[in-house]
């Protein structure tokens, strides 16, 4: 049995740093405390995350504060239709005086990784980079070099243009733990944004952790308590998006050409982990499930022609699933 107290106060304590990174990230952020919350979670969670936001709503700046709290290395990478997978991944390159060739790595190499507007190159570059995701390694010539651990990509795609952009397939987008949207700042955030530009320059921080200090965080989230009914409760929705009219939801059938797949399931419940991490418990609630839903099961639910004939959104469908499912 598992002693909930014990490991509440453990997770307690160790998670004190939660605080202090989200305070470091409100001195350049104004807002946008989802994208702040979901930037830890997949980073504790050990999951990469898929942005879509308009330009200017504070993408970049929001790995490059984190990043800089965390003493990591930080690296951008702007895909573009020329782009080549050696320009992300690293090549080798001949030595005339040793003779001899030699790696130069990628930008590719490094803790926080900004593909940014990720669907503006072809698909060859796309995978090279998808693949380096999912293995965490990058193979040079004939030697496999391991990627830095911590490992975030944060990719960024713009919802509004659409010219000369080559579209995520399906199992490529599946890679991405979280699809993040983000939305303008309300109007006294603006006003925020505005006064914090024009009297002050950007601000000095200081790293708070070390990269090692996320890797022994990220033990420590996987040891998250979740009952045998949280455990049901995440298959039971995901299962929803597959066979609906077993949950009552008949209208959806036609809705939903592929629902989520098994890796939507075990995402749910390590992002749910994270985020009880973050709220600092040792133990995760229904709510935590229902908070990271959206975000995880965004981009995994496929949309039929009847669907997008009617400008019915997967959020939508999402929303009608977690008011059939039994919450426990």
């Amino acid at each position: 049995m598992v002693d909930i107290r014990e490991l509440n106060e453990k997770i307690e304590r160790q998670s004190s740093f939660v605080d202090a990174l989200t305070m470091g990230m409100n001195r350049s952020i104004v807002g946008q405390k989802h994208l702040i919350e979901s930037l830890l979670i997949g980073l504790l969670a050990d999951g990469h995350i898929l942005l879509e936001g308009v330009p200017g709503l504070a993408k970049t700046m929001a790995i490059k504060t984190l990043s800089s709290l965390i003493d990591a290395d930080f690296s951008r990478i702007q895909f573009t239709p020329d782009l080549l997978p050696a320009d992300v991944l690293g090549t080798l390159i001949y030595s005339q005086k040793s003779e001899e060739f030699m790696i130069k790595k990628g930008p590719i190499f490094a803790n926080f990784v900004l593909a940014d507007e990720i669907n503006r190159a072809p698909a060859k570059v796309q995978s090279a980079l998808l693949e380096a995701m999912q293995e965490r390694q990058v193979s040079i010539g004939e030697n496999t070099y391991a990627l830095p651990s911590p490992f975030l990509v944060l990719a960024t795609q713009n919802p509004i243009e659409q010219e000369g952009t080559y579209p995520l397939p399906e199992a490529q987008v599946d890679r991405f733990m979280l699809k993040v949207v983000i939305s303008y700042p309300n109007k006294e955030e603006e006003k925020q944004i505005m006064m914090m530009n024009m009297t002050e320059g950007p601000s000095k921080l200081s790293p708070i952790l070390k990269p090692e200090d996320i890797v022994q965080a990220r033990n420590i989230v996987r040891e998250v308590y979740i009952d045998e009914k949280i455990q049901k409760y995440i298959v039971d929705i995901v299962f929803a998006t597959r066979a609906p009219e077993e949950y009552h939801l008949d209208t959806l059938k036609g809705l939903i050409s592929y629902g989520g797949s098994p890796r939507a399931t075990i995402n749910m419940a390590l992002a749910a982990r994270a985020l009880a991490f973050v709220k600092r418990r040792g133990y995760v609630i229904p709510e935590d499930v229902r908070a990271v839903c959206y975000d995880v099961l965004r981009h995994r639910i496929g949309l039929s022609y009847e669907a997008e004939a009617n400008n019915v959104s997967s959020e939508e469908i999402i929303s009608q699933i977690l008011n059939a499912v039994e919450v426990p």
